[in-house]
Formats: structure tokens, sequence, C-alpha cells
């Protein structure tokens, strides 16, 4: 018995540790759009309906675990540090469990403004490299301005074709390699409240054969849709895109929410500058509900989201950029990016019990679709399971879903809370499209 705690307690630490670096990372490197800092209370808060426990007492060695994670980057709540730190972030989907890089920022102006570059190489060999130069604190807190250029080569990215109807024997992967150059600014008028708008220049994405390591045994996105019209060009276009959000953010933690709500709404544009033939708009929908009961010790979350996509003149949106859903945040019962169509619809629903203080056991059920015509969206394919969340008071460190759908059982293990869109937190165009 006690070896067995031992080695539960040497992989809680060390999955610990590994998300807990994450979170920092991605926290050094994200956008303006990323959640506002919130320090976390110490790990000995008592228990009270801010600070719940679990249903069960606590093992010792999960509150030592978790009290390593606080220790080691609890300092690190908040405004990031100066100097050097490890990127473990910025990967979309599919990378694989672990990337990892070097990471650099510096504050200048009397910390008014910050200097950030960084880079990252995953198992499956996505790589990506980012620098970026923000000014976070204007008009008494209320104005946040900046720019970013980011390089991403994602390396096996499926595809299984256009509409509700796509089925494992229809898988394909590309590879694509992008760089997008982005002005922002976030105006916030209280606590919740805020409109973000961004303006920036895609260069020509690099449309390939899947690369990489552990590359499937599946064929190339090219062979497979052959007279796809974005497949069929030599050269894919650049874009030049624009985007106009709102968002009213009344959640307690974004890591990791016990309570609150979030609603936002978002018009994105993406003109074709080469062939005038891939124009197209998009606007999405998003709201989510966190309902604690029990002294919090139960919490029950909802979460809706829908994207509509319009052309006009015979332009077409370019597969790659088409709205998808399917995977560890949408339908977690099907493959990443199954579905592909100009619109998608997707629910989910989850019943959250606090088994321990920092242990979350789930049940969950995800419903959604995609369709060429917005009025034709339904819920009909569906998927349902359950999961453990691993977590701190406002960080998701660790999450573990298994779920069904009807094309059998999926197991995901990711490091976010699955009602949290990486999309919003990013200032890049999301090519290709992911949530």
């Amino acid at each position: 018995m006690l070896c067995r705690r031992s080695s539960v307690f040497a992989f809680l630490v060390a999955a610990a540790l590994l998300v807990g670096g994450r979170h920092q990372a991605f926290a050094q490197s994200d956008g303006a759009s990323a959640d506002p800092p919130q320090a976390p209370p110490p790990i000995s808060s008592p228990i009270t309906p801010e600070h719940p426990g679990g249903l069960m007492g606590e093992p010792d060695f999960i509150a030592a675990a978790m009290s390593l994670v606080n220790d080691r980057f609890g300092d690190h709540v908040g405004r990031p540090k100066d100097g050097f730190y490890p990127e473990l972030s910025n990967m979309i989907t599919g990378s694989g469990w672990v990337s990892v890089g070097p990471g650099y920022r510096h504050y200048v102006a009397d910390d008014r403004a910050f200097f950030d570059t960084s880079a990252a190489l995953s198992w499956r060999l996505y790589k990506m490299g980012q620098v970026r130069f923000e000014m976070p604190r204007l008009a008494n807190d209320h104005l946040t301005l900046g720019t970013q250029a980011m390089w991403q080569d994602n390396t096996q990215v499926n595809y299984f074709g256009i509409g509700p109807d796509a089925g494992n024997d229809d898988r394909s992967q590309y590879r694509m390699q992008t760089h997008d150059v982005v002005g922002y600014a976030t105006a916030r008028t209280g606590d919740s409240l805020s409109f973000t708008g961004k303006v920036g220049w895609l260069g020509h994405p690099k449309l390939m054969d899947p690369g990489g390591t552990f590359k499937r045994d599946v064929p190339t996105t090219r062979d497979a849709f052959p007279d796809d019209p974005a497949a069929s060009v030599s050269v894919q276009p650049a874009f030049l895109h624009t985007e106009a959000s709102a968002a009213v953010d009344t959640r307690d933690h974004r890591g990791h929410p016990t309570r609150g709500s979030l609603y936002r709404g978002a018009l994105i544009n993406y003109w074709d500058r080469t062939y005038d033939a891939f124009t197209f708009h998009t606007w999405e929908a998003e709201a989510a509900q966190y309902v604690p009961v029990a002294d919090g010790r139960v919490v029950f979350a909802f979460h809706g989201w829908t994207v509509g996509g319009h052309t006009s003149g015979g332009n077409v949106i370019p597969f790659y950029m088409l709205p998808s859903i399917g995977g560890s945040r949408t339908l977690r019962g099907y493959h990443d990016f199954q579905f592909h169509d100009n619109n998608l619809l997707v629910a989910g629903a989850e019943s959250r019990f606090a088994v321990w203080e920092h242990l979350d056991a789930a049940l969950l059920i995800d419903a959604g679709n995609v369709a060429a015509r917005f009025s034709d969206l339904n819920l009909d394919k569906t998927s349902y399971g359950a999961g453990l969340r691993l977590h701190n008071e406002t960080t998701t460190l660790a999450r573990l879903d298994v779920a069904r759908g009807s094309q059998g059982w999926h197991v995901i293990f990711s490091t976010s809370e699955p009602f949290r869109l990486p999309r919003v937190r990013k200032t890049i165009a999301a090519v290709p499209f992911t949530p």
C-alpha cells in the first residue's frame, strides 16, 4: 500500500508540475484577449461556499501534490515576471500531449509595456514561433493595445470532407504552415464588459502533405478531396482579416469556473487578396453558465456555441477555414475536426461533483451538428460520458474524459476547462479553424 501511494504521489506531482508549468507558459505568451490575472487563495483556505471541500476527505498525498504546485507556481500568478520561461502552449488540438520550447519576456516603459517572444516543438513535430509587443494597462486599466506576429507549422490536421455525414473512413490529413501579423485593442468598461477589435494580414498559407512523427495511415487531403476548390489551387490565397467582438464575463475563475456566466458575440471577416474567390464572413455567439449547489460541492455547467458562415458572388470558404466540430471541446465522442460545413451549432452540459477538494468527477453530454444552411442546424449528433478534473482554486490543471458517440468510445486528455474555447484567448487568426 505504501509503495502504491508513493507511486501515485510521484505521478500526481509530475503531472501537476507539468501542467502547472503549461498554464503558466500560456499566461506568459497569450494575447490581449487572454483572461485577466486572478490570484488563487492559499491551499489552506477555509472550507466555505467560496472554497468548498470535497464530498470526501482529501488524501494527504493529493493535498501534498497540490501544495507543491502552488509553491512552485503561486508566485507567478498575476503579472508574469521578466526573463526566460518555458513555452508549453500555443499549439492546436492534435499536436500531441507535450510541446516545449523557450520563451522570453521583458518589461519596458516603467512596466507599462512588454516585449515577448517564444518558440515550441511538439511530439508530432508541430512548431510555432511568435513575437509580441503589448501595452496592457492604458487609460487607467481600461484599454489594451498590442501587436503580434506568429508562424505555425501544423503537421497532421484532420479533414473528413464537408457535411454532417463524415465517417471514420473519410478521414484524411494535411499539413499547413501559416504566418500572421495582427494588431489588436481591447476596451474594458467595467469588471465584466469588454470590446475587442483586431486587424491582421494572413500570408499565403502553405498546404502540404502531412509530416511529423507518429503519422497515421490515412490518405492526404489533396488525394482524398482533389476537387475541393482550395485543395486544387497550387498557392493558397492571402487574407486581410478583421474581428470585432463583445463579451460579458462574470465567471469567478476563467480556468476553473464554479459560478457566473459568459456571453460573447463576434463578427469575423476574411478578404481574399489573391484570387477574390475565397472571401467570406462569419459571426459567432457563445454562452456559458455555471450553477453551484450544495455549498459549491456540485456545479452544473452549461455551454452553447454557434458559428454562421456567409459568402457571396461565387466565393467559397476554404476547407481549412470552414467551421468544424468534434474533439476535446465540442463533440467529445468524435475525432478532432470531424465535421465541417458553413455553419455549426453545439451545446454541452456537465454535472461536476467535488470528490476531493482538488479532484472533481463529471458526467457529460454534448450535442451538435454542422449544415450548409443555418436554418438546417440541429443537435442530432450526441456524445456522452464521464471524466475527472484535477484543479486548484482557479485553474483546471488536468482533465481526463471518456466519451461515446455513434462511432465508438474516445479518450481525451487535456489541460484546460472543456467549455473554454482557445480561439477566444488568441489574437491571431484561427487557421486552420479551431474551437
